[in-house]
């Protein structure tokens, strides 16, 4: 579709007068009805993307999300468009009959646009009704959920892909802020996507100034946050590694006068609420939080995030930042680092499973006359709901069971014994994944390369030469790291192949250091002598 076509039914639907760039290549690929990937940073537009196309292929557009609060914010986005189609949202809120009258507005043709979460397309009864009804598009918001690689992988998103086939398989665009090439590659496969168009657009965020903080005891970083966070103007967000260290800080900050609200998901419903909405509203001036607050956050003049522990990922960092500064003006992103504080982190991606139920849960499913649904097999192994969930879910992932729109069925002829060594395998290569991105996270943190060059390499794009805006910048390293990079046999890039871990690319190189990226293994280090002198590594191409 020419883009003028886009841009008059982007100007006369919902009144925007211009596109940013990446959204008229993606609208064009749906409305054309082939699948796409969109990466675009948070505040950039994505969800732009699927109401547009969604106007455009004229039907019914269905659009996963995960979080009630941000299906809310897009339909009153819609109902202020001068021309948009209705929004609607389906979730366990409605009552029977406000239930039932929304499906009558759908069969008639009323809404345009759904809202529901990965759950409610878990229910039968909601994807027959869609599929009687018809679904134009489909669009798959905070699409990193789905991928192993992702940092905020959600089992409930693994049954997109089969659902997508029973709704006779509309297009599919994944839309995501964090989508490095690990996460894009097992998105397409997970939401069975066919030959989609991948859309990665505006990872750098210039007016972000990146620094990272070297403490060498606890008490000194503490200290140090403190310091930077009393000393910050404006709206801000300090994230924490627990809860209780969130308590702690947010006390501490309260007590020198600051206007300090905390939030995780250990408070209750009403109070998280409350603190999400006194922040929109500038009255509080900093949220000390875990990683529970974030999505649905559209606040433009936050002014700074900072974080006193280093994340779970390079992802999830990006994402967290990514909410500073959305209005464009200067934004700080300082994180504060202590190697000793990659422990905690350790410790949350260690995983432990229990062969016995997986062996149960196995059981039951292969014996079952027909599809076990997962309230039968909670009774079944005597185990509740949500811990069958997770059982079923590593039984899928290790290629035992498959799950329908009436549950649970055998897809392997195994004993077991064997159907849960299977899914405990898929566990170990989970937790390796895990590790894999923490030890991506802890190289950012301990770089002297550019530190925004080190990010957007991450997710695929590039500088040409050392950025002059972030802390290795101005104390000189990065310009040594660049010469480094100038003359190694691997530049970043590179396909290569390996004797042991066969083929990868390689994401950095930084003095005697490769890293390297392999599907199956995750990012490895490499020593570039030991490389070299034992022929490990070819080119490849």
């Amino acid at each position: 579709m020419p883009d003028t076509a886009i841009a008059r039914a982007a100007r006369e639907i919902f009144g925007w007068t211009t596109l940013r760039a990446g959204q008229s290549e993606a609208i064009d690929a749906l409305v054309a009805g082939r699948d796409a990937i969109v990466v675009l940073p948070t505040g950039a537009g994505k969800s732009a993307v699927y109401q547009l196309a969604g106007a455009l292929r004229d039907g019914l557009t269905v659009v996963v999300s995960p979080l009630i609060a941000l299906q809310d914010d897009q339909v009153a986005q819609l109902s202020s468009a001068p021309r948009a189609a209705r929004g609607a949202v389906l979730n366990s809120t409605l009552g029977e009959r406000a239930t039932a009258e929304l499906w009558d507005e759908l069969r008639s043709g009323a809404v345009g646009y759904l809202f529901l979460t990965p759950e409610q397309l878990s229910k039968d009864d909601v994807v027959a009704a869609l599929r009687d009804v018809g679904v134009a598009l489909l669009a798959v918001d905070e699409a990193h959920c789905v991928a192993s690689w992702g940092h905020d992988f959600r089992p409930d998103y693994l049954r997109l892909g089969a659902v997508r086939e029973r709704l006779d398989a509309p297009p599919v665009v994944a839309l995501t802020a964090t989508g490095a090439e690990p996460v894009r590659v097992e998105v397409a496969e997970r939401l069975r996507l066919v030959d989609p168009a991948v859309v990665v657009h505006g990872v750098d965020r210039p007016n972000i100034d990146l620094t990272v903080r070297r403490a060498v005891t606890a008490d000194e970083k503490r200290a140090a946050v403190i310091a930077h966070v009393s000393a910050m103007t404006g709206s801000g967000l300090l994230y924490t590694a627990t809860r209780r260290e969130a308590e702690e800080y947010a006390a501490t900050i309260a007590e020198a006068g600051s206007r300090v609200r905390v939030y995780h998901a250990g408070l209750s419903r009403s109070e998280r609420e409350e603190t999400h909405r006194a922040f929109l509203a500038d009255e509080v001036d900093l949220v000390v939080a875990t990683n529970a607050f974030g999505m649905g956050i559209d606040k433009p003049d936050v002014r700074f995030v900072t974080h006193a522990s280093v994340p779970e990922s390079l992802d999830a960092y990006y994402q967290e930042i990514g909410r500073a500064g959305r209005d464009g003006d200067a934004a700080d992103a300082t994180l504060f680092y202590r190697q000793e504080d990659l422990g905690i982190r350790t410790y949350f991606v260690s995983r432990s499973v229990d062969l016995d139920e997986l062996a149960a849960a196995y059981s039951a499913v292969a014996k079952a006359d027909g599809p076990l649904p997962t309230k039968a097999l909670a009774a079944a192994v005597d185990a509740p709901p949500r811990r069958v969930t997770h059982l079923i879910n590593l039984l899928v992932e290790g290629g035992v069971v498959r799950v329908g729109r009436r549950g649970a069925v055998a897809a392997a002829s195994v004993s077991p014994s064997e159907a849960a060594a299977r899914a405990a395998e898929a566990s170990e290569r989970r937790e390796r994944i895990e590790q894999s991105r923490l030890d991506v996270m802890r190289r950012y943190a301990e770089t002297r390369d550019c530190r925004r060059r080190a990010l957007l390499r991450y997710f695929g794009e590039d500088l040409d030469a050392p950025c002059g805006s972030c802390d290795t910048c101005r104390a000189g390293t990065a310009a040594d790291a660049a010469t480094d990079e100038a003359g190694a046999p691997f530049p970043s890039g590179a396909e290569v192949e390996h004797t042991e871990w066969g083929r990868g690319a390689v994401s950095a190189v930084e003095g005697d250091r490769l890293t390297v990226f392999f599907e199956e293994h995750g990012y490895k280090t490499l020593a570039l002598d030991t490389v070299v002198e034992n022929d490990l590594l070819s080119r490849v191409g």
